[in-house]
């Protein structure tokens, strides 16, 4: 049994009931039989002498009305003790506490939405039945509690997530070793990896694969493990390559993922089936071998990367990232930044600096508008990758980026190192270069000062309001997936 304390329970009692802004009307009616038993009356013989019904009075001490104060004034008259003690706040026992908590419990939308019958709250329920109910009523709201990942706790997961990546430099060895097993049993050797490739690797596993028009729109996949059918939808995303989902749909079942019991759990394991998938698509004996001859040529360059495997410029650079400390012996940083100066992603391990709130997260942050990453979206030449050195205060930084259209909306993709990498890349002969103060309010956080003086106090914008950074994360072992549709989609498909 979960054992409970008074100082909860009195906290609990204490909380005023909703639609009620004046009395606590189930405080309100313990009290009141508290103190009609301790004067020895009856709900009759009280009746009588309050001149109400003896059905209001139970009413009354149920906490279904809310009386006069007139009347509440008779009443504590006529069983010895003040107004102020019948509407005190602290319940007048132990049991009235529980009690308290309990029938609060079971008006709240939590308990309705259980679908539970209501249990009398009574003189007649045991005490020991009474500890035990408010005991699971308490477990319950905390783990639906902890299961509700608010935005904090999300950047909090985001934070130690990040953290781990960056004391590995990005590069998970055993997942190397996992992908590369995969493609030598279907004997892929090298090249990129094709719709046929990856329809291989899924027969392998005993998997096939269909293309649905209605997929259920929370989704990108959906796997059935019942009759080992993979659900794809075609999208002209280039986020949503179809390769690329299905391998990360593979990539749960090889890395033996279960539904993740937290949002911390599902983020880890959506880092690592995209790494899986992006070591299918870019082998690490392949990719490292690309890389190595083109920093031996003085040639680095993401959108060579990108071309050889036939894969996206967001897939290339990730990939850069997974690589480039472990096998050619620099560090580096990754952004992926929204047309608006969000931060959406980012890694680094090369001692940038990103803006970051009090939890160290960096996503949602607004990133300098001196950037590779925000000047990108101002170059008329979207065909060739742009680069800039920008000075900071962590140091001179190289960079190079390109922008391209995701189903999210208009994002640059950057890649940077420090000053003593850029000799190994191409592009290192630009002429571009900026200088960021940031996090100095008067780099770019402030509006110059002619601006400031033209225009302070005299516009007024329309915010477009980020809801989805004010509201708790959704719920379910899988955030955001309408599992009633996925599960209803599934009944729904032929054999």
């Amino acid at each position: 049994m979960t054992e409970s304390t008074p100082e909860r329970a009195r906290a609990a009692a204490q909380e005023p009931p909703a639609g009620s802004d004046e009395v606590d009307v189930i405080a309100l009616g313990r009290r009141l039989r508290h103190a009609r038993k301790a004067a020895g009356l009856t709900l009759g013989a009280l009746s009588e002498v309050c001149g109400t019904a003896p059905s209001q009075l139970s009413l009354i001490e149920n906490g279904k009305r809310e009386p006069k104060l007139s009347l509440i004034a008779r009443l504590a008259a006529a069983v010895g003790t003040t107004t102020d003690e019948l509407l005190g706040a602290e319940p007048p026992t132990r049991r009235a506490a529980l009690e308290i908590e309990l029938e609060r419990a079971q008006r709240g939308p939590l308990y309705a939405s259980l679908g539970l019958p209501r249990v009398r709250v009574s003189s007649r329920l045991p005490s020991e039945a009474l500890e035990s109910l408010v005991g699971l009523q308490r477990e319950l709201e905390r783990r639906m509690e902890e299961q509700a990942a608010t935005p904090e706790e999300a950047r909090r997961a985001n934070t130690e997530l990040r953290a781990e990546m960056r004391a590995c430099n990005n590069y998970y060895p055993q997942l190397e070793a996992q992908a590369q097993e995969l493609l030598d049993a279907v004997g892929h050797r090298d090249g990129p990896l094709s719709h046929h490739v990856a329809a291989d690797l899924a027969d392998h596993l005993g998997f096939s694969v269909r293309f649905v028009p209605n997929l259920p729109h929370s989704t990108r996949s959906v796997t059935d493990l019942k009759k080992r059918r993979i659900f794809l939808t075609q999208s002209g995303a280039v986020d949503h390559d179809a390769r690329t989902v299905l391998l990360q749909a593979l990539g749960h079942y090889m890395l033996g993922h279960e539904a993740p019991a937290d949002y911390s759990e599902f983020l880890r394991q959506r880092v690592y089936t995209n790494y899986f998938a992006a070591a299918l698509l870019m082998p690490q004996r392949q990719t490292v071998d690309f890389l190595q001859r083109a920093k031996a040529g003085r040639e680095l360059a993401i959108e060579d990367l990108r071309d050889a495997f036939a894969v996206s410029y967001e897939s290339a650079a990730h990939r850069f990232t997974n690589l480039a400390t472990e096998h050619l012996g620099l560090t580096t940083h990754f952004q992926k930044v929204h047309a608006s100066g969000i931060i959406h992603k980012a890694y680094e391990n090369d001692g940038v600096n990103f803006p970051a709130d009090h939890l160290g997260a960096i996503e949602g942050q607004t990133i300098c508008r001196y950037w590779t990453s925000r000047a990108v979206f101002d170059v008329p030449d979207k065909f060739r990758a742009y680069e800039q050195y920008t000075d900071t205060q962590a140091g001179t930084f190289w960079c190079t980026a390109r922008t391209e259209r995701h189903s999210a909306g208009l994002f640059s993709l950057s890649i940077g190192v420090p000053f003593q990498h850029v000799k190994w890349f191409r592009g290192r002969d630009t002429s571009e270069r900026s200088q960021s103060r940031c996090p100095d309010e008067d780099c770019c956080r402030r509006p110059p000062a002619d601006l400031a003086a033209a225009w302070q106090g005299k516009a007024w914008p329309a915010a477009r309001a980020n809801t989805h950074l004010l509201a708790a994360m959704p719920s379910g072992a899988f955030p955001g997936v309408d599992e009633t549709e996925m599960y209803a989609f599934l009944e729904s498909q032929p054999d």
